[in-house]
């Protein structure tokens, strides 16, 4: 069932299609805060304030625009969480842990480790924004629309941050001596 038909079911009374939008999106939430914070605990929080905003403020969201409002709304949570503190992080994945199913080899899934760890260095030397772009377009899977609904750019600018940070990541991933990166 897709984000919309969830969500209009339960602005209609129907409680458990938000528990299934919880269900789909808490732990790639947690993940993403988590980069931002650098504190699982406090990731952990926002993402809950986060759904709790939009369970009590039931807000009208435009057609498939559930993903980006909820990311956008979380990005704002830390951020004000954080100038509070005075200590907002750039986007960071050093924390941040990718999560596969371990159906392979040891061997294979050794090599997987060190490539992922590899990526994850050469991400942590690129420059924030960039770094934040990919990291929303190609780990979170969203559209540039909705990356730059979430960043609080244009689309425009999401494209060049991309086109910067593949760059800037080939050069890196490079240095780690991995010279068949995909685009």
């Amino acid at each position: 069932m897709s984000d919309d038909e969830l969500y209009r079911r339960y602005l209609a009374g129907d409680s458990p299609a938000f528990d299934a939008l919880i269900a789909k999106y808490s732990g790639r939430l947690v993940l993403y805060l988590e980069g931002l914070t650098r504190d699982v605990r406090d990731a952990e929080d926002l993402a809950i304030e986060s759904f709790a905003a939009i369970l009590a403020k039931r807000p009208a969201i435009r057609p498939g625009g559930f993903q980006a409002y909820l990311y956008k709304a979380a990005r704002n949570r830390a951020t004000r969480f954080y100038m509070l503190r005075r200590r907002l992080p750039a986007f960071s994945l050093e924390d941040a842990q990718l999560s596969e199913a371990q159906n392979a080899r040891p061997e294979d899934e050794f090599l997987k480790d060190e490539r992922r760890r590899a990526v994850q260095r050469c991400l942590a030397n690129i420059e924030p924004e960039p770094r934040e772009a990919l990291w929303l377009v190609y780990f979170e899977e969203m559209s540039y629309v909705q990356a730059a609904s979430v960043l609080g750019v244009n689309v425009k600018r999401i494209d060049n941050l991309l086109v910067r940070g593949k760059r800037l990541m080939r050069a890196e991933l490079a240095k780690e001596g991995i010279t068949d990166a995909r685009e």
